[in-house]
């Protein structure tokens, strides 16, 4: 397994594996069973970074989430797992009500629901301190100098380490960020969002995005990480799903455009030159990339994560990572 590390402050940053493992299913979906033994064989190959979030899987069943969170908490007990595992989570979307959704009654980013929240997902993880805490949405009904300082003050007083944002316009990104520096206070370090080999259509229009999709690594946030190298970008989705190998996955409706064609045949001519398969090939794209990206992957059997956690010693060439970046 290799190692980077994410953040800068000696105090808060930290080394964690390249690829990072989503637990969104774990506890829910994925039984308790299963999940462990996913988790067991992930640190044993040297994994060190996990990612959640408080409202995992409020989806399945009638319920307010939490249940990955739990299952972490009960893994970590039973397991004596301490501060040489870094795990993610995040606030902002859970429901406050059951039968409702993010959308339309989200917790949001409120001082008094970023701390409330906060304090949950310690409890659950059975942490003393969150390793990287992100604000998962966004919540405009709140003035981000709020959300800020609520952050900001959670990291001062040593109950989270590193703070983190996803799904955000990256002018509030910047935005929070100079507003955290002009306080004194401790700013977003690590940033996830949608990455992926193929790349969508941005200008798509959804419930959560009316002007386009803020949840995908486009173009604006990939400069913005070359403008600043202090930053991460932590990759959610990296296998759409299973959609790069899976026929029964088709490639979402956001990536039908002719860019796609022409990216899965270079994907393609480089799988079979490696003799990886497809998704190691996007995993090692990523974990190689010349931008810091932590590709975060689920895996809901022992098979699949093995099989993502083979990318991490596939070495692709100058030549087939320069016809990987140039397919469009």
């Amino acid at each position: 397994m290799k190692y980077r590390t994410i953040g800068i402050d000696p105090a808060t940053r930290r080394e964690v594996s390249v690829l990072a493992l989503g637990a969104m299913l774990f506890g829910s979906v994925t039984d308790e069973k299963t999940s462990f033994a996913v988790l067991d064989h992930f640190v044993e190959a040297g994994g060190t970074f996990i990612d959640t979030s408080d409202n995992y899987a409020y989806w399945v069943g009638d319920d307010l989430g939490g249940q990955s969170e739990r299952l972490l908490g009960k893994w970590r007990r039973s397991r004596g797992v301490g501060d040489e595992i870094v795990i993610a989570t995040k606030l902002g979307a859970a429901p406050l009500a059951p039968g409702t959704g993010y959308l339309d009654n989200p917790e949001g980013l409120s001082a008094k629901a970023v701390r409330e929240a906060a304090e949950r997902s310690r409890e659950r993880l059975g942490v003393e301190r969150l390793d990287l805490l992100y604000a998962h949405i966004e919540d405009r009904t709140v003035p981000l100098r709020e959300t800020v300082e609520a952050f900001g003050e959670l990291a001062a007083e040593g109950t989270v380490g590193l703070l983190g944002v996803s799904n955000h316009a990256v002018w509030r990104v910047e935005r929070a960020r100079s507003l955290a520096a002009a306080a004194g206070l401790p700013g977003y370090e690590v940033l996830q969002y949608q990455h992926s080999h193929l790349r969508p259509r941005y200008d798509v229009p959804s419930p959560l995005f009316e002007d386009g999709s803020l949840g995908h690594a486009g173009p604006e946030l990939l400069s913005y990480l070359r403008a600043e190298p202090a930053l991460t970008l932590v990759a959610y989705s990296p296998l759409l799903a299973g959609a790069y190998t899976r026929p029964d996955k088709p490639v979402p409706q956001d990536y039908d455009h002719p860019g796609t064609p022409a990216r899965l045949a270079v994907l393609r001519e480089v799988a079979a030159e490696t003799g990886a398969t497809l998704n190691q090939v996007v995993l090692a794209w990523q974990i190689g990339h010349r931008l810091p990206i932590v590709p975060l992957a689920g895996a809901s059997s022992v098979a699949q994560l093995k099989e993502n956690l083979a990318a991490g010693d596939l070495e692709l060439t100058d030549d087939q990572r320069a016809r990987l970046d140039a397919a469009h």
